[in-house]
């Protein structure tokens, strides 16, 4: 077994293409699937589904994955090992987002990070915090700022609180609750909801106290970004929930919640077995330092 096998395997897996993995990796596509059949035999079992029209992972091939990318990302951490030893920090590293993070802190993070490493590449992603958290566990990402509800538990990854704020009931102007200061939270059992998707940390805290109460959340409007949220709620078309912090400005009320009251928070998340990279280690240590101290 070669790591140049590994690499193109990795490659192929991630593209769901031979064609697209070999320009990425700048060799000939025959050659590509020539190593990844060689693997394959050493192997004993095919690691590709290549009936498709995209080339998917087989079952075989979905439990090599994660060793196959640990193989190459020790190889890569020793690599950089060596050049830390002598000042010279390289690599790349990956870092995800939820959309609700506020951009001016994710934009610090990066622009201090890349101050201290210059040789290191940085890439950014955004998705919900079910999706980053299954990409760090993955090792496609390295760092991740994700929502927590009080009950999250996300087994085989690290996190480090850094954001830990009431959540509120934000209503529009004319709402039969604009002049309340504070509801239970079932006194909402019957009103039209807005929130995040099924997978963020705020839909998350909504679900769970809701559910504490006895009753299923009437979700009328889902929306990705939370400013969309707020925005909705400001016209007059439901209840939405969202952080203490983002539910303030003209035409819109903020409404304590109670019995349970709601939190929200953020945390940084990165994987807590497995070979982590000099640059990895790098990133969470000054995502640490910015954030949460």
């Amino acid at each position: 077994m070669e790591l140049r096998q590994l690499e193109y395997f990795v490659a192929v897996a991630e593209d769901a293409n031979f064609t697209r993995a070999a320009e990425r990796l700048h060799v000939a596509q025959p050659g590509v699937s020539a190593q990844i059949k060689q693997l394959e035999r050493e192997l004993g079992l095919p690691l590709l589904d290549r009936t498709g029209r995209t080339v998917t992972l087989t079952e075989a091939g979905a439990a090599v994955l994660p060793f196959a990318r640990a193989a190459l990302g020790a190889v890569a951490g020793s690599k950089q090992a060596v050049d830390e030893l002598t000042g010279m920090v390289r690599g790349r590293v990956a870092i995800g987002t939820i959309t609700s993070c506020p951009a001016v802190a994710i934009a610090d993070l990066i622009d201090g990070f890349h101050r201290t490493y210059p040789g290191i590449e940085i890439t950014l992603s955004q998705d919900n915090s079910d999706r980053l958290v299954d990409s760090v566990r993955a090792g496609a990402l390295d760092l991740a700022v994700i929502a927590l509800s009080s009950s999250t538990s996300y087994p085989g990854v690290a996190l480090k609180i850094f954001v830990d704020e009431p959540m509120v009931a934000a209503v529009g102007d004319g709402d039969p609750f604009a002049g309340r200061e504070s509801l239970p939270i079932k006194a909402f059992r019957d009103r039209d909801l807005i929130s995040m998707p099924v997978g963020t940390g705020i839909r998350s805290c909504v679900d769970e106290a809701c559910a504490l109460a006895g009753f299923t959340p009437r979700i009328a409007f889902e929306a990705n970004d939370p400013n969309m949220v707020m925005q909705l709620a400001r016209r007059g078309l439901g209840v939405a929930f969202l952080p203490t912090s983002m539910a303030a400005g003209p035409g819109l009320h903020p409404i304590a919640v109670a019995s349970p009251a709601l939190r929200g928070q953020l945390a940084l998340a990165w994987r807590a077995d497995g070979p982590i990279s000099p640059a990895a280690t790098a990133l969470i240590d000054h995502g640490i330092a910015a954030l949460v101290s």
